[in-house]
């Protein structure tokens, strides 16, 4: 192992100490109160049935917490926390948990200190599965792990400050996203594949699929007139939620579009160093052949992508007797316009993609 190494691996592990060390003693960077369970008891248990014959249990458990911030800092803090055995909204808790508490009228050093929970502080399990997703990175990709996890990173700042400057301005939220997406590929892609053919191919690729395959759905929705899209699950937001659904589409369907386009480049790049004299129509028919096999895949996974998140709400609207095609439309209406919007940008990427590689390798043709 060399020395530069064996530097990268230190830091590495240095910055892993320190980060799990910083969450696990982070409570006075927090405004609201957090107190750590330190007993719980059981109280109470009452059996529910409601009118369609759906039985849950009710449990009521009497909480002891230590609050570790605030002017409260020290003292003993006692909580009530009733939970299901469905566990739909809530959950039980356990000693060692930290818990984000609101105090009852005005604490005073005199009276016994009770409050209510609002909310659980998670952050130390974000941080470890966070660290266990980083080192399958460095170990599996090694640099292009690294630099897929910095990528990563800047995407997810990127987004967020997109959507601060939604929430805090007027500005069109297509255009935030369009501006966003451009920057999310170009980043994206530049820091895993390196400033090479193949990257810039890719590039083109990505954001043609994209752009155009938000512009099919935008006018087939347009000539439908909407027909058969249901935004319930949208009804409270207080802004334009047809451009927010646009929008989200424009989001959802790069990642699968990305995918392809690096894929089928990297995959007709390979071909041209293997064989430099591979003719033009061996390229276009492997291109096609590997653009058949990928597009099935990268469909389905959107298509499951997708879908899973609507299960829960597919569940609850079935065991309160809802009609299944009711049911359906109501939640899957949005999730299936996303799949097919991110498919087409699929399969219009591959032919996109194969061309923009071709392009570039006849240049590279040329230059030799």
């Amino acid at each position: 192992m060399s020395l530069n190494h064996i530097i990268f691996y230190t830091i590495i592990f240095i910055c892993f100490i320190t980060s799990i060390y910083f969450v696990y003693h982070n409570y006075a960077f927090y405004e609201r109160p957090i107190a750590k369970v330190i007993q719980t008891n059981l109280e109470d248990s009452t059996d529910l049935k409601d009118i369609h014959g759906n039985e849950d249990r009710i449990f009521t458990q009497h909480i002891i917490g230590e609050i570790k911030n605030g002017e409260e800092k020290g003292r003993i803090i006692h909580l009530t926390n009733e939970y299901s055995l469905s566990g739909a909204y809530d959950q039980p808790y356990e000693k060692g948990n930290e818990l984000f508490v609101s105090f009852e009228k005005n604490p005073n050093e005199s009276s016994t200190l009770t409050g209510n929970i609002t909310d659980v502080k998670r952050d130390k399990y974000t941080v470890i599965v966070a660290w266990i997703f980083i080192f399958t990175l460095l170990l599996v990709g090694k640099k292009q792990g690294l630099f897929a996890s910095i990528s990563l990173a800047v995407n997810i700042l990127l987004l967020s400050y997109a959507l601060d400057i939604y929430v805090r301005t007027d500005m069109n939220l297509l255009w935030i996203c369009g501006i966003t997406v451009v920057l999310f590929t170009v980043i994206s892609l530049l820091l895993v594949n390196g400033f090479n053919e193949k990257t810039y191919a890719a590039i083109i690729a990505t954001l043609l699929g994209t752009f155009i395959s938000l512009l099919i759905t935008y006018l087939a929705m347009r000539i439908t007139s909407e027909n058969g899209l249901y935004y319930e699950e949208m009804q409270y937001l207080t802004r334009p939620y047809r451009l927010i659904f646009l929008a989200g589409l424009f989001i959802g369907s790069l990642g699968a579009v990305m995918d392809v386009a690096i894929s089928l480049s990297s995959a007709t790049f390979e071909l041209y160093n293997k064989n430099n004299d591979i003719s033009v129509k061996a390229l276009k028919e492997s291109g096609i052949e590997i653009g058949k096999d990928i597009m099935g895949t990268m469909t389905n996974i959107l298509f499951f992508a997708y879908i899973s998140g609507s299960i829960p709400m597919l569940i609850l609207y079935l065991k309160n007797y809802s009609l299944l095609g009711f049911t359906l439309s109501i939640n899957l209406s949005l999730e299936l316009a996303r799949a097919l919007a991110g498919g087409i940008g699929i399969v219009l990427t591959i032919p996109i993609g194969l061309y923009t590689s071709i392009f570039f390798i006849n240049r590279k043709r040329e230059k030799l």
